[in-house]
């Protein structure tokens, strides 16, 4: 089902600004323009490696030399980071040459991983020694540059710390936590004095989490000490990149008036935006190994799918799979070994977040050296480490993400002017679907748009602690420092003075659970406390959080264990698989969760259920919009070929697929005479004759607003009909079962939009995801040391401090500060209320409908949603069988007229 879009796309995106301090800048430098700021050396070194500056590079690179703000964004592969240090580069060959060079940093480059620190390092040593061997040529005698640079991480002994605080290197290349650290160094920071410039890359990875909001401020830091920086910011395919260009330049300094109170400035930082994104050309497809993805047995469809992946694979020099979980890397890598040992048994490597570091970089060196066909990945190499050569990208199931897909398929055709190759390779007719309208979006670039968290007080809270390790504050100077930051720029006074009472230990009764004042406060100002404060500041820094397997007991028996992000998802009497039996929880203390054996109950969440990547949200409303386009032409009794041709017109495919979109969406309008939309929720009770009953709410919104949306509503039947539901939630929407009547329709419209997220707080105070939320975010607010007088504790001595400290702090104030963000943390970072409540409103506004409708068979679109915890207890041959059984009895009530 091939579709192929090989376009090359406009240079620059034409936007509304809302802000008229952040611009997009239009037009190009010229070459000569770039050849006139540039040092003779720098000019000769360039040539003899390039023919000419790239196209980010005549956007960015006179930018930087003018000391403006800039955010570039564009593929990989394209340059970026040549184009964020060339202009550094340039004035430090200029000072070294000139003999001014200063013993200090001038740049610090910032990135999400290690690795890819490494690959900078290597990328800007190697330029400087070619520059050096010019000059020597030149000159006929040795020419030292004398620019040192130089990696400071975790991994980074104490030797080599000592080293760089004696001679600092000029740049400085680092990750968010070791930044941190070194603001808060007595020695080191003294080098950060006068920092010229900071690249963030990957900004956009960084930005959507908690490691991004507190890099976000640890950035403000810099700025004050070094009383201003440039800053460069470098994204791959992200959106809305004006609010990137907002988290990345923050707001100008407030000023006090003749009260001493602070006035709101929200007067942003100048910034230039390069949107240079679409300047490769695409060669994307979305494929089925099989002509009919319902209708087939699952031995024809797993051996046509490892055929095509083998087919695929044996066309292209290297390619790199990407799979949406661990498990179904390994099994891809095993079923590839087992088919066809003769090709892929020395070629093949699979890369996760299991496997040990050394593993993978022994893989990702492998790759670059050329020396393997195929690697497996899951979310691991999305980021932009050098793994060489690859000119296939394989997705085996949608990416879940406009945004996401062009990250993974930019891995391949890395050189400026390769080809991006991409194959979405899809296995169910939902995929089929999803990946259709994916494919459409990032042709025609509407790329989903991340979220940034802002106000997360768990992180100011860890920021506030550093900044007192540093000097002694005036808590106005403070204040203002962290409103210039775009993550805090909307802080409340009374959130910063409950910060501050609680570090300086104001809530005596926090020290039965062996929490004490970190800092001191006296009249309007703060410092340390302690000898040993600085210790615990840098022995406990970061925000992700320690994680575990959690032990499952059937009393005092263990039956195995499960990962922490699947508890989080566990509510009582939800059953689920595990070593191929099915066990319904009840209730978890410490790291051990209590379960009875489920004899007969099938499960309600799948065991892929945690590491499953959700649905975007705006991917989501794009599908939704596609089947409200669809409904009207079935409900307008439009012919076939009609239909088929709005298809090819509306999404880039070839005959087959169109031929299997349309027959999935008639089987659904014949059958129910209704499609669920992104203005429709259908609702449809399902009862069989085995006396199975649910109520299956199709919301095609992604599972972050369904988990909200479900949530309420049984919180909702349980407080008004006073019943227990069980619950199963996917993209597509989310279903209740129960033994006794409940009428979840009632108490969906119940739910207003604007008490939404009162009625979420009280369903989540006593759930298992709030209870370990709260130990990750006391963990981030010093509440819960990690380490400890050289000692580490294990998670699950921190998570029974967190229960004893959550009912300390629920008798100081319901709304402690670290609870509340816990809530928050919950309902806005893992969950989606904003978009929930934005549903709910059009509901209230009747821009949504619903419509309800019966079945004793489930409608095809419910299909995947309906099962999803059965198929645990099947095996995989037995569930693609028992969804061609349920295709055919849906067939014969159609045939029926039932």
């Amino acid at each position: 089902m091939p579709t192929t879009s090989s376009i090359k796309c406009k240079e620059t995106t034409d936007m509304e600004i809302t802000h008229k301090e952040i611009t997009y800048k239009q037009k190009p430098n010229t070459d000569a323009e770039i050849d006139n700021i540039l040092h003779p050396l720098m000019k000769k070194w360039f040539y003899s490696r390039f023919k000419e500056f790239s196209l980010p590079q005549l956007y960015g690179v006179m930018e930087i030399h003018s000391r403006n703000n800039i955010l570039i964004s564009a593929p990989t592969g394209a340059t970026k980071t040549l184009t964020g240090f060339m202009a550094i580069l340039n004035e430090l060959v200029d000072c070294s040459v000139k003999g001014i060079l200063e013993d200090k940093v001038y740049c610090v480059y910032i990135s999400p991983l290690k690795a890819l620190n490494e690959d900078i390092k290597v990328n800007l040593v190697e330029p400087l020694q070619e520059i050096e061997a010019i000059a020597e040529k030149e000159s006929g005698k040795t020419k030292k540059l004398g620019i040192r640079v130089g990696v400071r991480t975790g991994d980074t002994t104490a030797y080599e710390k000592s080293k760089m605080n004696d001679k600092p290197p000029h740049i400085l290349i680092t990750t968010p936590e070791s930044l941190a650290i070194m603001l808060s160094s007595i020695k080191f920071r003294e080098n950060l004095k006068g920092v010229q410039w900071v690249i963030l890359d990957e900004i956009h990875a960084l930005a959507e989490n908690k490691r991004g909001v507190h890099l976000n401020l640890s950035i403000e830091r810099l700025s004050y000490i070094s009383h201003g920086i440039t800053r460069i910011g470098l994204s791959a395919t992200v959106a809305p990149l004006e609010e990137i260009a907002k988290y990345l330049v923050g707001y100008k300094s407030n000023q006090l008036n003749h009260n001493n109170q602070l006035n709101q400035n929200d007067q942003l930082n100048n910034c230039k935006i390069v949107d240079v994104q679409f300047i490769k050309e695409l060669d994307l497809q979305v494929l089925s190994p099989v002509a009919d993805l319902i209708n087939v047995s699952y031995m024809d469809k797993h051996n046509a799918l490892y055929g095509l992946i083998h087919e695929l694979v044996q066309q292209h020099k290297t390619t790199l799979i990407f799979t949406n979980t661990r498990a179904a890397t390994e099994r891809i890598v095993h079923y590839l070994k087992e088919i066809y040992p003769q090709n892929y048994f020395e070629n093949i490597g699979a890369h996760h977040g299991s496997l040990s570091k050394e593993h993978r970089h022994e893989i990702e060196q492998s790759l670059r050296d050329g020396k393997l066909k195929v690697v497996v990945c899951s979310t691991s190499l999305e980021l932009g480490i050098d793994i060489g050569y690859i000119d296939l990208v394989l997705c085996l199931g949608s990416p879940k993400s406009v945004a996401r897909a062009l990250q993974r398929i930019g891995r391949s055709g890395h050189q400026l002017h390769s080809t991006t190759k991409g194959r979405i390779i899809v296995l169910d007719r939902d995929d089929l679907v999803e990946c259709s309208v994916l494919l459409k979006n990032a042709v025609e670039k509407k790329i989903d748009k991340i979220s940034i968290p802002k106000g997360a007080l768990d992180v100011l809270i860890q920021h506030v602690f550093g900044m007192a390790l540093e000097q002694v504050w005036d808590e106005k100077e403070l204040f203002n420092v962290i409103k210039q930051s775009y993550c805090y720029h909307d802080l409340e006074w009374n959130d910063l003075n409950e910060i501050l009472d609680y570090l300086a230990g104001k809530f005596i009764t926090l020290e039965d659970r062996n929490v004490y004042a970190k800092i001191w406060r006296e009249n309007g100002k703060i410092g340390k406390r302690g000898k040993m404060s600085r210790v615990i500041y840098m022995t406990n820094i970061g925000t992700i959080p320690d994680q575990t397997g959690v032990k499952v007991k059937v009393g005092e028996k263990v039956v195995g264990t499960i990962d922490e992000a699947f508890l989080e998802r566990l509510k009582k009497r939800d059953v689920f698989v595990l070593g191929g039996n099915t066990y319904e929880f009840r209730h978890a203390r410490g790291m051990s969760v209590q379960v009875d054996a489920s004899i007969g109950k099938p499960p309600t969440v799948p065991s892929w259920f945690s590491e499953m990547l959700p649905l975007s949200f705006d991917l989501a409303m794009e599908i939704g919009k596609f089947r409200r386009l669809m409904l009207e032409k079935y409900t307008n009794n439009k012919t076939k070929q009609e239909i088929l041709e709005f298809i090819h017109e509306y999404l880039y495919l070839d005959k087959n697929a169109a031929e299997a979109i349309y027959h999935y969406f008639k089987d659904q309008y014949d059958y129910v005479k209704i499609f669920p939309t992104d203005k429709l929720i259908l609702v449809e009770h399902y009862n069989n004759k085995e006396g199975d009953k649910k109520v299956v709410f199709h919301t095609l919104y992604g599972r972050r607003v369904n988990d909200v949306l479900s949530r309420a509503i049984a919180f909702a039947i349980s407080r008004t009909q006073h019943r227990d539901v069980e619950m199963g939630v996917n993209d597509n929407g989310f279903y209740f079962n129960f033994e006794k009547l409940v009428d979840p329709i009632k108490a969906f419209k119940m739910l207003k939009f604007e008490k939404l997220r009162l009625v979420m707080e009280n369903a989540l105070e006593q759930s298992e995801v709030l209870r370990r939320r709260f130990r990750h975010c006391a963990g981030r607010a010093m509440m819960i040391l990690r380490t400890y007088m050289g000692r580490t504790k294990r998670v699950g001595r921190q998570q029974v401090s967190s229960m004893l400290l959550l009912s300390s702090v629920r008798r100081i104030t319901p709304n402690f500060c670290v609870l509340r963000e816990a809530r928050r943390e919950v309902l806005e970072d893992l969950m989606d209320i904003q978009h929930a409540q934005k549903i709910l409103e059009e509901f209230t506004g009747k821009k949504i409908i619903i419509k309800e409708i019966q079945t004793n068979v489930p409608s095809p679109f419910s299909f995947n949603l309906v099962l999803q915890g059965v198929v645990d207890i099947l095996k995989i041959e037995d569930k693609t069988e028992f969804l061609r059984k349920m295709h055919q009895l849906v067939k014969a009530k159609i045939a029926l007229g039932k």
